[in-house]
């Protein structure tokens, strides 16, 4: 089994920064893209920012130059600084990635964290 886990969420003005962190662990041979999407009340969930194995990186328009994703290979670990938030960035944020685990190297299952709430107070 994999597990990720994340970190980091909480309550902050307008204008403030968060920083969250993705933990990934459990039965890990490998992995691929590694996410962070969003879901807001009564919305559906969005996705924010990803980052492949090799670094190539994705971002949503609305956070373009305010948020910025990055990984720690070693740890299995992904990151997301956010600066300048925003009211409409409250969200839960959720982490997502597709792993190969020793079992079965060469196929991708996609796991999902629990979410962690960033709540940001204009």
């Amino acid at each position: 089994q994999v597990q990720l886990v994340e970190s980091g969420g909480g309550l902050v003005q307008a204008g403030g920064s968060l920083r969250l962190s993705c933990a990934a662990s459990g039965s890990i041979f490998s992995i691929n893209a590694m996410a962070w999407y969003r879901q807001a009340p009564g919305k559906q969930r969005e996705l924010v920012a990803d980052i492949s194995s090799g670094g190539r990186i994705f971002y949503a328009d609305s956070v373009k130059g305010r948020f910025t994703i990055s990984r720690d290979n070693a740890k299995d670990t992904v990151y997301l600084q956010m600066n300048s938030l925003k009211a409409e960035d409250t969200a839960v944020y959720y982490c997502n990635a597709d792993v190969a685990t020793p079992l079965a190297t060469t196929l991708w299952f996609n796991y999902w964290g629990q979410g962690t709430r960033v709540t940001v107070s204009s």
